[in-house]
């Protein structure tokens, strides 16, 4: 564990459909003792396989409401009729430890979260072309033709919003854009900023 550094936030967004949670559990599936993943709240049904607790916390529309009017939330937003939030408590706890800490949402909430925090790593996933990004929407077999067609919309709207993050992954294979991220998280660790109060230490330790 890096505890002579605060820990680095790592955020993961891009259009619905585009591979976002497949991408987190691939990373997520090797053991990495120094990455956390931050559970979004949402108020939006559990999609088929999804646990409570593990891939999302499920919370009504009412409970979701109190935990914004606590002021509980890093960001929170509305998308196709749902809510989606990160509670800011874990977060704060993990980068204070010095653990990295890995935040899977969607393009609102990640542009909310720019602002209060604009240090941390702002990592876009984009799909080989619009037709794929369709097709897997489709496949997941739980939207209506309608609800499909507002996704489309806003995915092209969402990726009219690459330019104001850090880096662009193209999710074309899920453990080619896992390898990707890794080499990224890794690079940014090694920047001159974060490291050269160590080193100022070393050099005033030998005078």
């Amino acid at each position: 564990m890096r505890m002579y550094e605060k820990g680095l936030l790592i955020v993961l967004s891009g259009p619905s459909g585009v591979g976002k949670g497949t991408v987190r559990k691939e990373i997520f599936s090797h053991e990495n003792a120094n990455l956390h993943y931050s559970i979004s709240i949402t108020t939006r049904k559990p999609r088929e396989g999804e646990i409570d607790g593990v891939d999302y916390f499920f919370k009504t529309n009412e409970e979701f409401e109190k935990m914004i009017e606590n002021n509980e939330l890093l960001e929170y937003a509305q998308y196709v009729g749902n809510y989606y939030g990160t509670p800011i408590s874990y977060v704060r706890k993990c980068l204070d430890e010095g653990k990295d800490i890995l935040l899977e949402i969607e393009v609102q909430g990640a542009m909310k979260v720019k602002n209060a925090f604009p240090e941390g790593l702002f990592i876009f996933l984009a799909p080989p072309s619009l037709g794929e990004l369709k097709n897997r929407i489709i496949n997941r077999g739980t939207e209506s033709d309608e609800l499909i067609a507002n996704r489309m919309n806003v995915a092209k709207e969402e990726l009219e919003m690459m330019e104001l993050y850090d880096y662009v992954v193209e999710n074309d294979k899920v453990e080619y854009a896992c390898e990707r991220i890794k080499s990224i998280i890794t690079a940014e660790h090694l920047k001159k900023d974060r490291v050269k109060h160590r080193y100022k230490k070393l050099i005033e330790g030998d005078k």
